[in-house]
This record gives structure tokens, sequence and C-alpha cells, in this order.
């Protein structure tokens, strides 16, 4: 496997007894791409992670991460983690969390104290640096969690379901950390049940069914196609509205005069808005829309069912 890319995996297996949880799972990711993770629950995602992190050893295939085998301890030393369900130490202020956890990657006491102060006022709680973490609610756990997978400075960064227990403010900050460690050239590795926010910041998907992954898309081809068509229009006559379902059958006109059409292409666009002018029917706008990521993971996993 080449050793340019930041995730690997190649035909990665891992099975329980009888339980097959992950089936020869193949993965690319590569440096300074927002990837995100997606598949229904049960689909392996969990199991996924923790083999391509060392946490559990797989049954079959290999993995690297940024060019080295999982099997070996460096692979994880610019590796940053969040996991979805996690226990802190309760008993240590926020400041003192951060230097623990910065220690442990091989940061000096000084870099520790100052790196830490900067990721607290990044994620939002510099108020709360000497408050010790028993008092932390559930959403101020989840932004300091966030801050110890960046203490260490990580060119790969896996979150996992960063933004449980977050307010839109904070889902909101999540967004904008992604956006900034993007910026900077760092790997993020992002599951989530929440396809508005993988939608809003990954570039790269993949839909994992059945320890399997059935799909990798773009998310930039993605909304750069167009699915359906909104065009607000004047009144139809019912010979029109006749004659536009004998052309369009999918076509509907809602009681606004709004006319909702699927679309191949932005050609048919252009189609339609020219039958409607040469017919003389006022149109006020035209509202091309993409398909969502909730449409595509519908449909991606309806397919997996029928094959």
């Amino acid at each position: 496997m080449s050793s340019t890319r930041a995730v690997q995996a190649h035909v990665l297996g891992k099975v329980y007894g009888d339980t097959v949880a992950v089936d020869d799972l193949c993965l690319q990711v590569d440096q300074g791409e927002v990837f995100g993770f997606l598949g229904p629950n049960g689909a392996g995602k969990t199991t996924s992670v923790k083999m391509l992190l060392g946490l559990v050893h797989p049954t079959s295939g290999e993995a690297r991460l940024l060019g080295i085998p999982c099997s070996d301890p460096a692979s994880r030393r610019q590796v940053g983690f969040l996991p979805e369900h996690f226990r802190f130490q309760e008993w240590m202020r926020a400041t003192e969390f951060l230097e623990a956890h910065g220690r442990l990657c091989g940061m000096a006491r000084s870099d520790c104290q100052s790196r830490g102060s900067e990721l607290l006022e990044l994620v939002g709680l510099g108020y709360a640096a000497q408050r010790r973490l028993a008092a932390f609610s559930k959403g101020m756990l989840q932004r300091i969690g966030l801050a110890q997978a960046l203490m260490h400075r990580p060119r790969l960064v896996f979150l996992d379901e960063p933004t449980s227990g977050l307010d839109p403010l904070g889902r909101r900050m999540v967004r904008d950390v992604i956006s900034e460690l993007a910026a900077e050239g760092v790997t993020v590795f992002l599951n989530s049940h929440l396809l508005g926010e993988v939608e809003a910041t990954c570039t790269r998907v993949a839909f994992i069914k059945s320890g399997r992954v059935v799909a990798t898309e773009s998310l930039t081809e993605i909304s750069q196609t167009c699915s359906r068509v909104t065009v607000e229009v004047g009144t139809l006559s019912p010979g029109l509205e006749a004659e536009l379902r004998a052309l369009r059958p999918e076509a509907v006109c809602d009681p606004e005069g709004r006319l909702h059409v699927r679309v191949a292409d932005k050609r048919e666009i252009g189609e339609l808005v020219d039958w409607l002018v040469n017919r003389r029917v006022p149109v006020f706008a035209v509202l091309p829309q993409g398909p969502t990521l909730e449409d595509l993971f519908v449909e991606v996993m309806s397919k997996g069912d029928a094959e």
C-alpha cells in the first residue's frame, strides 16, 4: 500500500465467534481530507475505527495510518481521537487534564500549558480552566474532549460523534474547528449520525453496511449536481397543467404556484423554462436543488437491500 495516504485499509476484517463485524473493509483517505464515515447502527463503524486505532486486533487484512502499519504503536503518535463514549478523569481541573494528555504525548510542560490555554479558548471553555471535570455538563465534556484530541497537534484526527450533547452554538464551533484543521492540512476522519453536520464539513464520504463499504462519494461533486427544481410560476390553466403532467408525470404544482419537478441535469431546467415561456406562463423564480446527503444515504442503503 502507498505511504502517501492518511488512512488505508485493505480487506480489513473482524470476526467475533460466528459474527462478522467487519468484512473486507477497503478505505483510502487522502491527507488533508475531511472524510465522513456513515452507516446504520450495527454496520461496523465503531469496530472499523477501533481496528484503525490499534484498539482491536483485526482477524484479516491490513491497515496503515500516515503510512505506518496500524499494528505499530508509532502509527498513533500523530493521531488524535475523540471517542463517542468517553470517561475522563473527573477529579482533574481542565488545565490539569489537558496537560496530562499532552505529557502522555511527549510534550514539554511549558508547551502543554500554552497549548492547553489556546485550546480552551478555541472550544469556548476559557472561563472554566480551573474547574474540575466533575462539575462539567455533557456539552462541556464534549468540548474538552475535542481539545484533548488536538492537544499534541496531530496530523490525523478521528472524531466519533463530536457534536453529541452540544447545542447549536457548540455544533457550529465544532464545524469551525474542523474547517480550521482542514485549512492547516490536518486530516479529519468523522463518524456522525447527524448527516447535516457531515454534509457541512466533509469533502468525501464512505457508506458502510454489514461491515462493507458499499459506496464512496464526493460531496463536492454532489453539490454541483441538480436533481430537482422549484419554479415559481403564474397560474396554470387546467389544460396546461394536463399537458405538463403528460410531459412530466412526476411534476407537482402546489397551491402557492410553485412547480416541483425532478430533473436529470441542468439542461432539463432550461427546457422546462422554455416550455413555460413559450406558453406564456409567467416565470418568477427558478430554484435548482441538488440531492441532500440524506437522500444519498437512503438511496445507497436501499440499493444495498435490493442487491
